[in-house]
């Protein structure tokens, strides 16, 4: 396992200096990856409408049996068989039970859901900024051998770049941390959904 793990860092390594030296290749990297994200976060989402779905037809399945036998449980009482009556109690406590727990995971499935539908947000605009930065690095350097000016803006893109460089317009700490939050969010919603 050591020498993968040590063929592997190395390709990472040169990857990233290939990245440094070319910009608009790393932003066109990071858009590609951004739009993968996109598209399983929206898999996620309709993954989880059907979910939250099943689990409404089960909660009114599980209605319909209370009622059931909740009317059994009068049935039998008129009838004077408090041992039907008994056991219908029994059956109509047990899927009270099944219908909360039902309702929980309907509910865990409803936040992922909003938290998915977050983060597709996030990630759109992420891919937005990326697109943008993309265009700007082009413009700046048209059919140019030389591309290692890389545009103030785009360092906080670079994972391996010094980002303590002169002022900028967009915060690249910021921009940093908001691109690791959306991957880990995705990774975290990603592990739930397995899970």
């Amino acid at each position: 396992m050591g020498l993968f793990d040590d063929i592997n860092n190395f390709l990472e390594e040169r990857l990233d200096e290939f990245l440094r030296d070319n910009p608009h290749l790393e932003l066109q990297a990071i858009e590609e990856q951004l739009l993968e994200q996109e598209q399983d976060t929206r898999k996620l989402i309709a993954k989880l409408q059907l979910e939250e779905k099943s689990l409404q037809d089960r909660i009114l399945e599980i209605a319909n049996n209370i009622q059931t036998w909740h009317s059994r449980i009068d049935k039998a009482e008129k009838a004077k068989r408090p041992d039907l009556a008994n056991a219908a109690r029994e059956r109509e406590a047990e899927l009270l039970r099944q219908g909360n727990q039902v309702w929980g995971q309907m509910e865990g499935v409803k936040q992922r859901a909003i938290k998915a539908k977050e983060l597709l947000v996030q990630v759109r605009q992420k891919r937005e900024e990326v697109k943008t930065q993309s265009a700007q690095v082009k413009n700046s350097s048209p059919n140019s051998s030389s591309t290692s000016q890389y545009p103030s803006d785009t360092v906080g893109w670079d994972r391996g770049a010094n980002t303590s460089s002169s002022s900028r317009s967009a915060d690249p700490l910021e921009a940093e941390f908001q691109k690791w939050e959306v991957d880990e969010e995705l990774e975290k919603i990603k592990r739930n959904m397995n899970s």
